[in-house]
């Protein structure tokens, strides 16, 4: 491509919104632009690196012996009230009417639209299994678009669907998918981790994995213990649970309750600097509401409550802390000073709290605290279970040495074993090998291709601009001659353009009248991985060669520079 016919205008400045190294380089070297809060147009260079995502995915897809199709973007309101997520989605689903004012839905995924199709097109074991998935634009409606690419309101997704007739076939299926992901972003260049998850909205009865790409800037945080394979995303990582019989904790002999003066003392800093404990001496007593359930929760204080966690052990929908007034009804004093003891609401007690001896908690009334709390004696047991985030430097729940590391990680990927949660609400079934009809196994499989572009940038940069990995960098070969105005300049870059071309080789050719400086500012921002400079060595038929991963500069005849990419593909 002549970069002088491109559609390609570099930024120097990066938009004031732009706050994340990704957004920013794209904008800047002319990938995307936006058109509005959470949707871009990728320009030629952003499309290009889009689609070597695309086939990368789709080499994998198709190894594991998956098959394409398309479904449509615009999906029946019906289908999403048939399998019960039309009100559990919530405002994220961008719902719309017809002339006819037929109730549609603009799809963020495809799980109720692929099981209506197989449901319709397959009756019989002997079909079985199948793996279908497409590559289609989603829309989800964030109430925050951010980060460019990472966070959108309309984005590029594969997604992929697994129907077999047992749990045994459904772990192939998914193991095929587990390992497709690997493949692909490893291909892609990404340092990435897969770690156990939630399923979250999507729902399932079986295992679910994330496959995090390790950044600074990644909305989720991931722990992963430092001497075995286990890793998980905050939501669902547990700390080892410590033995310890906590029947009998009550038979340990502490002193009786004691209320104190904590004039103001509402949080759990204040109450460590002000009494000179730790905050692990200390239980944090809040207020969820669940549904239309009010409950409260106590962690110690040197941790922090799970919500996910608290509502998967509910069974609950949707969950969240409570307003002041639903504090005060409940516990019958204003947030701060709400202890575990006399409540007459469920409390859902975290396993490191009921392994205390005792401890200090709200005394349930305004300026006070209370001391030598036991768990078991002072308050009930009940609800005892893992209601808390991990911290650096837990107990790694699967090896008897590893503790957790806490890393910030960009989501890419996430694979579910769904089983019959949509089968079953959709009647999705097959005739077996007795004439019997069972509901088709279900797994489902999802990669953010358009934030795969993000989290690459995000790992593949330099204070010049973007690094591309060989496998997805727009092109391979950015020719630049100092001067289109010296005929011999000219002669070799046109020579070296039409000869790697011919070769296979992807090249753009810089052939706009720009000053140098400009001409490899551009190079830089862009990011293709070799540069071959035509300058005032071209009489002697020599020309600068970079690789822009390394930034040395090498002196390479016009046949060593040509060997030398074509050796590279």
């Amino acid at each position: 491509m002549r970069q002088n016919q491109l559609l390609l205008s570099t930024l120097r400045e990066a938009p004031a919104d732009a706050d994340v190294v990704s957004h920013k380089l794209m904008l800047r070297a002319g990938f995307i632009r936006q058109l509005a809060a959470g949707i871009y147009s990728y320009l030629p260079l952003g499309r290009r690196v889009l689609r070597k995502v695309e086939e990368i995915v789709r080499q994998e897809m198709d190894r594991a012996g998956a098959q394409e199709l398309l479904m449509p973007a615009m999906q029946p309101a019906e289908l999403w009230q048939e399998s019960g997520r039309y009100a559990v989605y919530g405002p994220e689903l961008i719902r719309l009417k017809d002339r006819h004012d037929r109730e549609f839905a603009l799809g963020p995924t495809h799980e109720e639209v692929i099981t209506t199709l197989v449901r319709n097109e397959v009756s019989s074991y002997r079909r079985l299994p199948m793996t279908l998935y497409q590559i289609q634009t989603k829309f989800r409606d964030e109430r925050r678009p951010r980060y460019g690419l990472l966070r959108g309101r309309e984005f590029l997704m594969k997604d992929a669907y697994s129907f077999d007739m047992d749990l045994e076939g459904l772990h192939e299926s998914y193991m095929k998918m587990f390992n497709a992901y690997h493949r692909i972003f490893e291909r892609c260049g990404i340092n990435f981790r897969a770690v156990e998850a939630d399923p979250g909205a999507i729902g399932g009865e079986g295992g679910t994995h994330e496959f995090m790409a390790l950044a600074d800037i990644g909305e989720d945080t991931i722990a992963a213990c430092t001497c075995c394979e286990y890793a998980a995303n905050m939501e669902k990582a547990e700390p080892r649970a410590e033995k310890f019989d906590v029947a009998n904790a009550a038979d340990v002999h502490v002193p009786a309750i004691e209320k104190f003066h904590t004039p103001d003392l509402k949080s759990i800093d204040q109450l460590v600097e002000s009494l000179g404990v730790t905050a692990s001496e200390l239980m944090k007593t809040l207020i969820f509401k669940a549904d239309e359930q009010v409950v409260a929760v106590v962690v110690r204080g040197d941790h922090e409550v799970n919500e996910i966690k608290v509502k998967n052990y509910l069974g609950a929908i949707d969950i969240a802390i409570a307003d002041y007034a639903t504090v005060e009804q409940s516990a019958g004093v204003a947030a701060g000073f709400v202890g575990p003891t006399g409540l007459t609401i469920p409390v859902l007690v975290d396993r490191a709290v009921a392994q205390m001896v005792s401890g200090i908690a709200g005394a349930g009334e305004v300026d006070h605290h209370i001391r030598h709390v036991q768990p078991g004696r002072d308050f009930a047991l009940e609800h005892i279970g893992d209601f808390r985030n991990v911290n650096e430097g837990d107990a790694c729940p699967r090896c008897a040495e590893g503790i957790f590391k806490l890393y910030r990680g960009i989501e890419m990927g996430h694979v579910f074993k769904l089983g019959t949660k949509y089968s079953e609400s959709l009647g999705a079934t097959f005739l077996d090998s007795n004439g019997r009809s069972q509901h088709m196994i279900m797994g489902c499989y999802g990669i953010g291709i358009s934030r795969i572009l993000s989290a690459v940038i995000e790992q593949h940069n330099d204070e010049f601009g973007i690094v591309w990995p060989k496998a997805l960098a727009p092109y391979q070969v950015h020719l630049i001659p100092i001067s289109v105005k010296d005929e011999t300049q000219m002669q070799i870059a046109n020579d070296l353009y039409e000869r790697l071309l011919a070769n296979g080789v992807e090249v753009l050719i810089d052939d706009r009248d720009e000053r140098a400086g400009v001409k490899f500012k551009d190079a830089d921002l862009i990011g293709i991985p070799y540069r071959i400079v035509i300058g005032k060595g071209a009489a002697e038929g020599m020309v600068e060669f970079v690789e822009r991963s390394k930034g040395e500069k090498e002196s390479l005849t016009v046949e060593e520079a040509y060997a030398r990419v074509s050796e590279s593909r």
